[in-house]
């Protein structure tokens, strides 16, 4: 390997803030000149630990010096662990220094008039790595970036998140994902927001008990969002999400080259009763949007308590007010009136975070005096704040000293904090301090879903004091090996080094308290058996335990010094600095100088910004945000800007923005709909449905009075072959319809007044999933974690007997093999909103049922009328409708539609 001679390299800093991809900043036609010829994606899992190498290879094709970006999009909770640049056969490496050296060596570059740089982030989700270097002609530059990340398990899943955004078709273009788990894999799906059916073909899954292998590798003429186009449709999320098998004993203990770890998630255990506080801002910050999302996810959340549970409500502002004098049982009539006090909740005030706390401890110690508690039971305060303490004692320290002092180490509290008026370091810490976590919830349209996401975290407690114990002459350097509650659907993991003179069985045992008795799990682990499974070199880099063993002792010593005292702090920080100096990742501690070619002269820093610093969005002199406004999808899905600092104006354009990275819904392909043709026969119309773009019929205009009926049931087998249905009879709640041998269930909401569907609600039993489809967005919700997509966003999701797209003209569709496929649709034309669609009618079952599913019963059509032959009668299950000819628009076609004839009926 070449490597830059003495004397003739500068250094630059690195940018690390989010995204994979690959872009120049030069004008449409330059951005041309630099060609990405590969790019490749190559990402193992073993054990639940991702190690990931990023490589893209460019070249030079104008005749002129042009400057290419390397952008990388990667999860916030991973570590970069390398980085490095070939130019012409030379290395240029990246290498970690502890912040202060690597800043000291940027001001000492500066001040020589040479480049420097730094790596720092931050974000929601995801953080973003940026370098750019000058490429001279026909040059060619290869980028390579690794970085590593434990997979959290969250909601009964863990989830691997790749960015796909090259900005350009890409010869050779692939993505290799490897997942091996011991324990066996009991469940694998994939999401993408960029996939399309054409590109689907380019992807490929194979899985055995313990491994899987994802490859996505697409050709140039897949990629194109069009045969006359040369843009790319590759611009969005790739996620895989998986679990592994569980055994009696909930754990399992992993070994390779000296290490272990232990993870732990029983399933079977009984859920413990809890009594939480909610804890709600009213201020006057809170108005608009804010209190009606809080309004909202309060109200399902109340539903989701179980009948075990008892709780109480707080709401404040200047002053703080209890729902309820004490704690009452989750009862129905209890619920339901705690969900009219929610709706009446409104937003006015000051901000007393001091009282309302200290008055839901109270709360709880009173019922504990009295007995009122259930016996094993756990005890939590959930509060939700948009801004700073303004009212009462606004002394943040003070605040959390006494908060601190009245929980006493006896409940668990956990802080959210609503949008970046509020300082986040506070509620953490504050958090922290009480045995519980602090979570920022984003303002946007989704904000409802993220707080409801919040508490099924925590909704389901199912063990307390939890202990991990080995012995003591067999393991040394153990991270945190005991924690206050274990949850439904999340993991606790327990890492070590063994002792060298280590038995040949390993053996742990983990105690902790059940709702009404103690328990104890004991697992044991073969040494030899644990090295022979981990020889595979295909899915298993070198030593991969040790780092997992250091990257999770760095996590939880930064943790620790958010509410550790000054003296302790440093300590913390010096353990975490020095293991991030020795095993190489870009932590909060540490930056990332690489060298640069003689004569590149700009200069950047990118500093990693606290959650707090998102705050003040000013620009600054010397400064310019690197980002988006809080506002936009983007910004509230990285959390923050990033801080460029520029050493001379010269070097570059004072203020300016680069390419912002794409939201996190992504409008990059269109599936076709089908082609619907008419054609009169004896019995009526004739209606055929076929998945391709055809000729074109009438078209209603855009103003014709022809309006779309409510829904549009195709009818295979019958003499009529299309119905056109209009709900008009006063009602709310619909059961449109229902099939248990299908395994699944429509329901929605109508409005009469308005005509018009509130929401279409679709629900499957195998896989267990729900699909919520409103006029704002669709919300699918599996294993109680929901996510939001807006409409005519592109989706494609595979899981387990289902497939789920949605295309950019907004049709989501749901299909599984040898099923009904069930369409939902976003309708913008004469009679605009929510529809259904449904296709391979004839596959539902004898049992099916509900306002919809009777037409697919005994049907009987009768003759026409003879005075009037656009009306018949329609019997069904000995119900008589009378159904009518009429002009619809076909709501399966882009607005404004096609005209149809169908046989119409009104319920």
């Amino acid at each position: 390997m070449k490597t830059p001679a003495p004397g003739r390299t500068h250094s630059i800093v690195l940018v690390l803030l989010s995204l994979a991809i690959l872009q120049t900043t030069e004008a449409q036609k330059v951005q041309n000149d630099i060609d990405i010829y590969s790019l490749t994606v190559d990402s193992k899992v073993s054990s639940r630990f991702a190690h990931t190498v990023i490589t893209s290879r460019v070249v030079n094709r104008a005749d002129a010096m042009r400057k290419a970006t390397f952008q990388m999009e990667l999860p916030k909770k991973a570590f970069i662990t390398n980085f490095s640049m070939v130019i012409d056969g030379v290395t240029y490496p990246g290498n970690i220094k502890e912040k202060a050296a690597a800043q000291e060596q940027y001001s000492a570059a500066v001040a020589r008039g040479e480049s420097a740089g730094l790596v720092r982030a931050t974000g929601r989700k995801t953080e973003q790595f940026q370098v750019s270097v000058s490429v001279a002609p026909a040059a060619k530059v290869t980028f390579e970036l690794v970085y590593e990340e434990l997979l959290a398990r969250h909601l009964g899943a863990y989830e691997l998140l790749l960015k796909v955004r090259p900005q350009q078709l890409v010869k050779h273009l692939q993505m290799d994902i490897h997942i091996f788990e011991p324990q066996g894999i009991s469940f694998l799906e994939t999401e993408s927001t960029f996939m399309t059916n054409e590109l689907a073909e380019a992807l490929t899954t194979s899985q055995n008990k313990t491994k899987a292998h994802i490859r996505f590798k697409p050709t140039l003429s897949q990629q194109q969002k069009s045969p006359e186009k040369q843009d790319t449709v590759l611009d969005g999320n790739f996620l895989v999400r998986y679990d592994v098998d569980r055994t009696v004993s909930g754990g399992s203990i992993q070994i390779e080259n000296g290490y272990f770890v232990h993870y732990f998630a029983p399933d079977s255990l009984s859920m413990i009763p809890k009594n939480v506080i909610f804890v709600i801002d009213r201020s006057g910050s809170m108005m608009g949007r804010k209190i009606k999302q809080t309004r909202e996810a309060l109200i399902k959340i109340l539903d989701d308590l179980s009948p075990h549970d008892q709780f109480n409500l707080i709401s404040f502002s200047a002053e703080a007010t209890k729902w309820k004098p004490l704690l009452v049982p989750a009862s129905t009539e209890n619920v339901n009136e705690a969900k009219s006090y929610a709706t009446g909740i409104q937003a006015q005030g000051g901000t007393n975070i001091n009282d309302a706390m200290l008055m839901a401890v109270q709360l709880l110690e009173k019922a504990n005096r009295e007995e009122l508690l259930p016996a094993g039971s756990i005890t939590l305060i959930i509060l939700l704040t948009d801004g700073d303490p303004t009212a009462g004692e606004i002394n943040p320290s003070k605040i959390q000293k006494n908060v601190r002092k009245a929980v006493n180490g006896q409940h668990s509290l956990f802080c959210l904090g609503f949008g970046f008026d509020v300082s986040y370091t506070f509620l953490e810490k504050m958090a922290l301090e009480n045995g519980g976590l602090a979570r920022r919830i984003y303002e946007d349209s989704d904000s409802a879903l993220q707080l409801q996401d919040f508490y099924q975290e925590v909704a389901n407690p199912l063990m307390t004091s939890v202990a991990f114990e080995y012995p003591s002459n067999a393991v040394e350097s153990v991270t945190q090996d005991t924690f206050r509650v274990f949850f439904k659907g999340s993991e606790l993991v327990v890492a070590g080094k063994l002792r060298d003179q280590s038995p040949d069985v390993f053996s742990a045992q983990v105690r902790g308290q059940l709702h009404r008795e103690n328990v104890t799990f004991v697992m044991e682990s073969h040494v030899a058996e644990q090295k022979e499974m981990f020889r595979s070199p295909k899915y298993i880099f070198h030593s991969f335990m040790e780092r997992l063993w250091a990257y999770l002792t760095i996590q939880q010593l930064l943790e620790q010094t958010v509410s550790a005292l000054d003296a302790e702090k440093q300590a913390l920080e010096a353990r975490a600095l020095s293991l991030s100096l020795s095993y190489s990742f870009v932590t909060p501690l540490t930056s990332m100088v690489i060298t640069k070619p003689e004569g590149q002269e700009q200069s950047q820093v990118a500093e990693k910004p606290v959650e707090d610093e998102n705050r003040d969005w000013s620009v600054h002199p010397g400064f310019t945000l690197f980002g988006h406004s809080v506002g936009d999808r983007a910004s509230r899905k990285t959390g923050g800007g990033l801080k460029v600092l520029n050493s001379a104006p010269r070097l570059g354009v004072p203020g300016r923005l680069p390419a912002p990275p794409p939201p996190f819904y992504h409008t990059t392909s269109r599936l076709v709909l089908p082609e619907m043709t008419l054609t009169d026969g004896p019995g009526g119309a004739s209606y055929n449905t076929d998945f391709r773009n055809k000729g074109t019929t009438t078209t209603a205009p855009p103003f014709a009075p022809v309006q779309a009926p409510s829904v549009i049931l195709p009818l295979p087998g019958q003499s009529v072959d299309l119905l056109c249905v209009d709900l008009r009879r006063p009602q709310e709640l619909v059961n449109l319809l229902s099939d248990p041998d299908q395994g699944v269930e429509v329901t929605g909401h109508y409005e009469t007044a308005k005509a018009r569907f509130l929401w279409i609600e679709v629900t499957f039993e195998n896989p267990q999933l729900q699909v919520h489809a409103s006029p704002e967005h669709v919300v699918m919700t599996r294993n109680r974690r929901s996510s939001a997509y807006k409409w005519k966003e592109t989706l494609y999701s595979v899981m387990p007997g289902l497939k789920v797209t949605m295309d950019k003209e907004g049709l989501l569709l749901l299909s599984r093999p040898d099923r009904v496929t069930i369409g939902l649709l976003f309708w913008d034309g004469p009679g605009k909103g929510l529809r259904l669609l449904l296709q391979d009618t004839d596959r539902f079952s004898s049992h099916v049922s509900g306002t919809l599913g009777q037409f697919y019963q005994d049907v009987l059509w009768g003759p026409l009328d003879t005075a009037d032959d656009s009306k018949r009668t329609l019997m069904v299950q000995g119900r008589d409708y009378s159904a009518t000819r009429e002009l619809k628009l076909d709501y399966q076609e882009r607005p404004p539609g096609k005209e149809i004839s169908c046989w119409s009926v009104e319920l």
